[in-house]
């Protein structure tokens, strides 16, 4: 499993507002090219993003489900890119020293990528989801001001 960690000049409720604007997911989320549609109920649990990632012209229509919806602390969402699979990604969320403090985990579930060893899929994995808090950091934080 894939772990990083960022400290956000924000507050909880400030992430949570990104995260509940399902048509800003593929602002933060490296990877997701573009957005389709997004439930009426997002962040419901059960609810689905419907997005694309690739590179136009070589875009893959997917999805994202909510597993978990609990702000202003957790959100468990299983993301779907296939070809490589699915992955199960936790964002934890809390309030500390000098801002908030997010974390995010990502493990793949099913398909190609579980069939990897975890020495090859964990840095990866890691080297993205730098950028994907980096990007989160810079809409939560827009937010605070």
């Amino acid at each position: 499993m894939a772990k990083n960690v960022r400290t956000l000049r924000c507050t909880p409720a400030d992430v949570f507002e990104v995260l509940e604007n399902g048509w800003l997911y593929p602002a933060w989320v490296v990877g997701a090219s573009r957005m389709r549609e997004v439930d009426e109920t997002w962040p419901a649990e059960g609810s689905q993003l419907h997005h694309s990632v690739g590179v136009w012209p070589a875009l893959l229509d997917d999805t994202t489900v909510v597993e978990e919806w609990s702000p202003p602390n957790r959100m468990v969402i299983r993301a779907k890119g296939w070809p490589i699979g699915e992955a199960r990604v936790t964002l934890r969320v809390r309030a500390g020293d000098g801002g908030t403090l997010v974390r995010i985990d990502e493990e793949p579930v099913k398909g190609p990528a579980t069939l990897l060893p975890s020495l090859i899929t964990t840095p990866l994995l890691r080297f993205r989801n730098a950028e994907t808090l980096h990007r989160l950091a810079y809409l939560a934080e827009g937010r605070a001001r």
